[in-house]
Parts: structure tokens; sequence; C-alpha cells
């Protein structure tokens, strides 16, 4: 590992992220040399994604981990460990992380006024106040099972199965 992998982590930390992250030695290596965070209009929201729940710090390892949910889970499926846990990319673990974005007020659901906030985040530039209202409203009303107006990672799971088979 390059010189600034190695004083941020362990050569058995390297290995499990290996293991979790599905990344190369190299990937983790290069991705150690622009371990750096910066912040713009969308960038709080994003950023926010990386630090667990109620730290105010994030350190590589789990830099990583947030990162391993982005790459295809075609990618994953052929270094999937069928003994070891559910690997970061997976569909529902995707979705799970994809959930908490949305779930600005971290209470397990997700409102018309939180979908609308990203959704503005987003691409208010783009679209008009009333489309987006518009978005969101439909986004509520299909995924809604339990007529509360809000979306539930439970509901999302079970939305989601309808578009990704």
């Amino acid at each position: 590992v390059g010189s600034q992998a190695s004083t941020l982590l362990r050569n058995e930390e390297l290995e499990e992220i290996k293991k979790e992250a599905g990344l190369s030695h190299s990937q983790i290596t290069h991705l150690c040399s622009r371990f750096e965070l910066t912040i713009n209009s969308v960038g709080n929201w994003i950023i926010n994604a990386f630090f667990p729940e109620g730290e105010d710090q994030v350190n590589f390892r789990g830099f990583l981990q947030t990162l391993a949910h982005f790459p295809t889970i075609e990618d994953n499926e052929k270094s999937k460990d069928v003994n070891g846990p559910e690997p970061f990319n997976s569909r529902s673990n995707k979705l799970r992380f994809a959930f908490r974005l949305y779930d600005l007020d971290k209470e397990n659901k997700i409102s018309r006024d939180e979908l609308l906030k990203v959704l503005c985040m987003m691409v208010r530039v783009h679209i008009s106040d009333e489309q987006l209202g518009s978005i969101a409203d439909r986004t509520i009303q299909e995924a809604d099972q339990h007529g509360d107006s809000a979306i539930y990672l439970s509901q999302t799971l079970k939305w989601s199965i309808r578009f990704l088979h």
C-alpha cells in the first residue's frame, strides 16, 4: 500500500476492505490518495452519507464502505463470498443506502417534504417547482402502501422489486 494508505489503514483492515468493498489493492491506494471531501450546494447532503449515525468524522474504511454501494452488481457477483455478509452493492443494500439519503430527518420514512427537498437540491435549475411537486406527489402515491403520505424502507424494497425483476 502507498505511504498514505499505510498511515490510514492496518494491513488487516486493508484485507477486510478488499473483501467488503470488492476493490483491488491499487484501487484502494488510489482512493486513499484522494480521500478528501469538498462541499458544494449538494455536497452536504452527499457527504452526510459517509458519516456513521451520530458521528462528525469519517475514517477511510467508512469512506470506502460507502463507496462500495456504487459498483454495478455484476462486478460483485464474481467475488461474492456466499458465507460472508451481504455485499454493500447488493440491490437491497443499494436501496437502503438510497433510502437513507432521502430520509433527511432520520425518522425511517420519506415524507413528501423530504422528497421535494432532495429533488430541489438535485434538479431545481432544470424543472419548475410545480413540476417537482407533481413528481413528488406521484412518487409518494405510487410507493405509499399505508395511505399516510410517506414511504418506508419496507415499502421501498417491495416497490422496487417490480422494477428490478
